[in-house]
């Protein structure tokens, strides 16, 4: 009944939901929030059906692609459940493609994932959608967010995005993640993370043992916000000897770290905390 009941709920916040062209709760201040701790134990998965077994006390998964029942069922297992998004590319196999304009969209991401595109990430109608999304976070029930590609200064984006535009737009998510009670977390951008620190709630990283970046991330954990991070090299999987390393390394500087597949598909798993 429990589990029904918070199906239902989510329906029904949806009736009430904004449009997200104003950043509904904006006006509110910042609402009372989840913030996780740097002992918090996580999962990753953003392909499949969720496996929710894992005993964690985070599960971070697709916000667009994963239906209410699972973040419910999270719930109901005292799961914090953190949602994941585009906040910086536009992907054509998401269901709100059409709603970005071909001008909101520059080069292709040099990566894996094909038809996803950089994002102009000044658009009014760019940060439209993404307000839906950060709505749709909120209806859903995600207790905080994870905007992925949000270092487009660095690369190739087809825009004239800087350094100071990106911080800009990262603390426009971040500001409006607040108003709504949700947790913004600051995905990889290690150019920035002194600047960023103290606008966002935890960091997710992926690869700082493989390039070596990890000592980076102390800045938040001296801050007391946790860092997320997953390794996808096969010398951490295969290798037991190399795995012990740095998952010692990891455990040192108090960053919590997985061995996953790079589809993120839960294929495998490795905890450096067991």
């Amino acid at each position: 009944m429990k589990l029904k009941l918070l199906v239902l709920l989510f329906a029904a916040s949806l009736g009430g939901c904004g449009d997200g062209s104003g950043g509904s709760g904006g006006s509110n201040g910042d609402a009372a929030r989840w913030q996780p701790a740097v002992t918090d134990t996580w999962q990753w998965q953003l392909k499949d059906d969720i496996n929710t077994g894992y005993d964690v006390a985070i599960y971070d998964i697709d916000l667009l692609d994963v239906p209410v029942v699972t973040i419910a069922t999270l719930h109901a297992a005292g799961k914090k459940v953190v949602c994941y998004f585009s906040a910086g590319s536009s992907e054509n196999w998401r269901s709100d493609f059409s709603e970005f304009n071909a001008a909101d969209m520059g080069n292709p991401l040099d990566s894996v994932w094909v038809g996803e595109k950089w994002l102009d990430t000044r658009s009014a109608n760019v940060r439209r959608i993404m307000l839906k999304r950060l709505d749709l976070a909120k209806a859903k029930g995600c207790d905080g967010v994870e905007p992925d590609n949000v270092d487009a200064y660095e690369n190739d984006p087809g825009f004239p995005l800087t350094a100071d535009s990106q911080l800009e737009y990262i603390r426009f998510l971040a500001g409006e993640a607040h108003a709504r009670g949700l947790a913004f977390g600051l995905k990889n951008n290690m150019n920035q993370l002194n600047e960023l620190v103290d606008d966002v709630d935890f960091a997710v990283n992926e690869q700082c043992h493989e390039y070596d970046e990890c000592a980076g991330y102390q800045i938040f954990i001296s801050k007391r916000k946790p860092v997320f991070n997953a390794e996808y090299a096969d010398s951490y999987r295969y290798d037991a000897a190399a795995r012990q390393a740095m998952c010692a390394s990891s455990r040192a500087l108090s960053i919590r770290t997985l061995i996953l597949p790079l589809e993120l598909d839960d294929a495998f798993r490795h905890s450096c905390e067991l």
